[in-house]
């Protein structure tokens, strides 16, 4: 439309130019011709011809120079309008084929070019943009059709700045809208349908969302740097985590700005490794320092290139390893630990899977089994290993241990190298996550060494080491067989109990090596004597035999044989020693129709044998029975006692020799229990000492005893002695000297004022250890006295063993002081022996005034009795002992 207004408007200007030229020719040509007279044009005709011609001429020549002119110059405004048209056609095209719309204004607003692109978006045709349209009117036709909800001020405030502003057509594409203004005040706005652009960025958003969302999720530290500077460019919370800094501290930094010197050396040696591996990955590991620790990182770096396969970003994983891979330490610790054990327990140990039967692992304990190193085994399975009978078998209790589903247990030989040995397997079956057999786990050992040694254990149970005879409780199931097999008939039995005399005596003499030897030689002639009969030791003298047959004729037979028998001298190491018995005997049933009686009820007649007088036979007697029972019962009394406190002390004054009482000068005492029963009212020391000795209760009450004497004696304000007497049980069944140690150190008492009386039992028993602990008595400061000297056997050889402080004279010697001259005789011998060794003497039992006086004359250093005083409370010898008497302490009594 312009270029067809633009070439009308020429095509004016050239008639109108032409005129123009012809309008400025004719004046001058009349111009020249007025001189000549200003001829009118009436006079026309009157001109010369040649002038006339000449003006014809030129204004021909005129006319045809401006023709030509204006043939020049319409065919230069052609050629420049068809180059203008070309231009234009060549500019609208190019606009047309843009893939964004554009419109251009002028700078009055109005609407110079819309391309075809810009119609297409909205949607519009020519005719609804006409040439005249301004700008503001197409914003206003846009927002009729809902194709702009903006004002115009939002629209060039947006639209103006660099990103653009995005509307929404009704139909849901998008469209970017940009306006540019031009010099001369006009305009350029573009139309992009972005559409599929915004669908993909915002698919590109959500799937970066999502790959952050991930990689700051997984647990492994993840980092991105650019390989042209080495910075971060990414990293995840892991990462943060684990380097205690945020991302915004670590994005756009080198590592050596922000990890310590020693950590960003290994990160870039780590990242040159990576850049130089052929492959383009690097997998480490290395020590960070984070704050005070050492950690150690698992390393992945990938190298990511671009399309032209050149490197561009350094992608690396780590993960911090250092518990893992202390785990692992201890984990292979374990292991190796484990494997250790394995191969080191003492029994066989063989792993097999229960689909094929193969061995997978077996220790090195197995290797006797599998007659083969276990690495050879490996792989291998039963048939392969043994010999068919033999493999047969295995697998069948293979199998029957996999049906059993639980553990199977069982003894049987196997082969080995060393011959064939018993074995006790257990099978037990490993199942998987189904529940279905697995694996099945054996272990072999090898119980040959031990069967046979539970078979000697299990004869040594019930029979005696030294004689190999049947033991006490071997004869007494021996009693119960015999009385269930003589029951409901008229079968009788004896049981006959025998002591053997004179053994402790062999064994002071020659030895305990002298007294087993005849010990063994007595239960050969026993057995022999018996004939086949049942013959136990029951103790270390005592030994039982059965004899059935017409009683008690039978038993008193037997006992007469056996005595006859070892009557006999026994020659042992070219030495000749005799010994002698005494038996009791118990009838069943008469005596007992149980194993326990009947050998109580003959122990009972032997105790009464041994009473009478050594080398006799007693039959049991009914009365014997309720004896045994009153002992019993007391021994019951005795120990409730004990623990009830209804025990005292009493004390007896020991006195240096005077020639009267008045003279004679109290120097101790000598505590002696008493019993005061409940019921019974007072039980003499002469019955329940034994008792107490018999049955060990005189341990508990001995250390009451000395522990009482010693609390005693600490609270005297006169230091005198205090004198306990302790028995040869407690030396036997405790440790005596720290006994007395704690007591001494428990109530203060000096040693050098406790006296502790012994018998020569003490000695008897066991003459190498009670020696000693004689000697670690000694050794803590107290005084050791020999208690009833001249009443035992060997008490002289005693007396040259161990340094005595004091010999306490035997009381049935000086009982008998002016009634025999032997017993004068004995007195007087034992005091010079006595004085000779070193020894202080004491005469207990002493009281008359004669007695006192002859202990007197013949030097005795000490006297006790009821001359002197009898034993009381303590309370009664207050003034002795340095107490007023109303200050006098009640009678110790021991509290539970």
């Amino acid at each position: 439309m312009a270029g067809k207004n633009w070439q009308a408007g020429s095509k004016n200007s050239l008639a109108t130019a032409v005129v123009c030229l012809a309008a400025g020719a004719l004046p001058s040509a009349h111009a020249r011709a007025a001189p000549d007279g200003f001829l009118p044009s009436s006079h026309v005709t009157s001109l010369d011809p040649g002038m006339i011609w000449e003006i014809l001429i030129g204004g021909i020549v005129v006319v045809s120079l401006l023709g030509s002119v204006a043939i020049w110059a319409a065919s230069a405004l052609r050629r420049g309008q068809r180059v203008r048209l070309r231009r234009n056609a060549f500019v609208s095209s190019a606009l047309n084929r843009l893939n964004q719309g554009v419109v251009m204004t002028d700078p009055r607003g109005r609407v110079i070019f819309c391309n075809d692109q810009f119609l297409h978006i909205y949607g519009l045709t020519r005719a609804d943009v006409p040439p005249d349209m301004t700008g503001p009117e197409l914003r206003e036709m846009r927002r009729r059709k809902g194709m702009l909800d903006v004002s115009d001020e939002e629209f060039f405030k947006r639209a103006a700045a660099p990103e653009g502003l995005v509307t929404e057509l009704p139909d849901g594409r998008s469209v970017l809208v940009k306006y540019f203004t031009l010099p001369n005040g006009g305009s350029v706005v573009t139309h992009l349908d972005c559409t599929e652009q915004r669908k993909l960025s915002r698919k590109l958003s959500s799937t970066t969302q999502f790959l952050e969302s991930v990689l700051d999720n997984v647990p492994v530290c993840v980092a991105a740097k650019s390989i042209e500077d080495g910075r971060y460019i990414f990293a995840n919370r892991a990462f943060e985590r684990f380097s205690r800094f945020s991302r915004d501290h670590i994005v756009g930094r080198r590592a050596e700005e922000i990890f310590s010197p020693a950590t960003a050396v290994a990160i870039v040696k780590a990242d040159e490794s990576a850049l130089q591996a052929p492959e383009g990955s690097f997998r480490n590991e290395f020590r960070v320092e984070r704050g005070s620790q050492q950690r150690v990182l698992a390393s992945n770096r990938v190298v990511a290139r671009n399309e032209k396969g050149e490197p561009e970003f350094l992608i690396a994983l780590f993960d911090d390893v250092t518990e893992r891979r202390s785990l692992s330490r201890e984990l292979e610790n374990t292991k190796k630990f484990l494997e250790l054990v394995v191969d080191n327990i003492p029994v066989a140990l063989i792993v097999e899977s229960v689909r094929d039967g193969k061995y997978l692992l077996a220790n090195r304990s197995a290797e006797a089994i599998l007659n083969r190193r276990r690495e050879d085994a490996t792989g291998l399975t039963a048939a392969d290993i043994f010999n068919p009978r033999e493999a047969k078998l295995i697998v069948a209790r293979d199998e029957a241990a996999i049906r059993k589903r639980g553990l199977l247990t069982e003894e049987h030989p196997i082969s080995t190298k060393d011959g064939l040995r018993l074995f006790l397997t257990r099978r037990m079956t490993v199942f998987d996550d189904a529940g279905e057999p697995q694996y099945l786990i054996k272990t072999h050992e090898d119980v040959t060494d031990r069967r046979q040694t539970e078979s000697r254990m299990a004869h040594m149970a019930y029979h005696d080491g030294l004689t190999d005879l049947p033991n006490r409780a071997a004869f007494l199931q021996a009693l119960a067989q015999m009385i269930e097999a003589c029951a409901d008939t008229d079968e009788e039995f004896a049981v006959l109990c025998v002591d053997l005399d004179g053994l402790k005596e062999i064994n002071d003499v020659f030895g305990h090596a002298m007294g087993d030897k005849v010990l063994i030689e007595v239960a050969r002639r026993l057995q022999e004597t018996a004939r086949g009969g049942v013959v136990a030791r029951l103790s270390g003298d005592e030994f039982g035999l059965i004899i059935d047959g017409k009683q008690p004729e039978a038993g008193r037979t037997l006992a007469a044989r056996i005595a006859e028998a070892l009557a006999r001298e026994f020659l042992i190491d070219d030495k000749a020693v005799r010994t002698g018995v005494t038996t009791g005997i118990a009838v069943f049933p008469h005596n007992g129709s149980d194993a326990a009686a009947l050998l109580a009820n003959a122990s009972a007649a032997l105790f009464r044998a041994k009473q009478r007088s050594r080398g006799t036979v007693n039959l049991f007697e009914p009365e014997m029975d309720q004896q045994i029972r009153d002992r019993r019962v007391l021994h019951q009394d005795l120990s409730v006692a004990i623990k009830n406190g209804e025990l005292s002390l009493h004390y007896q004054p020991q006195a240096a020799s005077g020639e009267t009482v008045a003279t004679s000068t109290v120097t101790g005492f000598e505590a002696l229990a008493r019993w005061m029963h409940p019921v019974r009212g007072f039980v003499s020391p002469a019955d329940f000492i034994p008792i107490a000795e018999e049955s060990g209760l005189i341990v508990e009450m001995g250390e009451w005893i000395l522990r009482e004497a010693c609390r005693e004696a600490a609270s005297w304000p006169t230091p005198l002695q205090i004198a306990v007497n302790l028995s040869p049980v407690q030396f036997m069944r405790g440790d005596v000297v720290s006994l007395v140690h704690s007591i001494l150190l428990e109530t203060g008492l000096s040693p050098g004022r406790l006296e502790l009386e012994i018998t020569e039992g003490v000695l008897i028993e066991d003459f190498e250890r009670g020696l000693a602990l004689l000697r670690r008595l000694k050794a803590l400061g107290v005084r050791i006295s020999m208690d009833d000297f001249g009443s035992g056997y060997s008490s002289l050889s005693y007396l040259q063993a161990f340094p005595f402080d004091k010999i306490k004279i035997d009381r049935a010697f000086v009982i008998n002081l002016g009634k025999t001259s032997k017993s004068a005789n004995i007195v007087s011998a034992i005091i010079d022996l006595g004085h000779g060794l070193e020894m202080s003497i004491v005469a207990e039992g002493v009281e008359t005034a004669e007695q006192l006086s002859f202990l007197v004359q013949e030097g005795c250093d000490a006297v006790q009795g009821y001359l002197l005083g009898k034993p009381a409370p303590i309370n009664q010898y207050a003034d002795l002992v340095g107490r007023a008497p109303d200050n006098a302490m009640e009678p110790a009594r021991k509290t539970g």
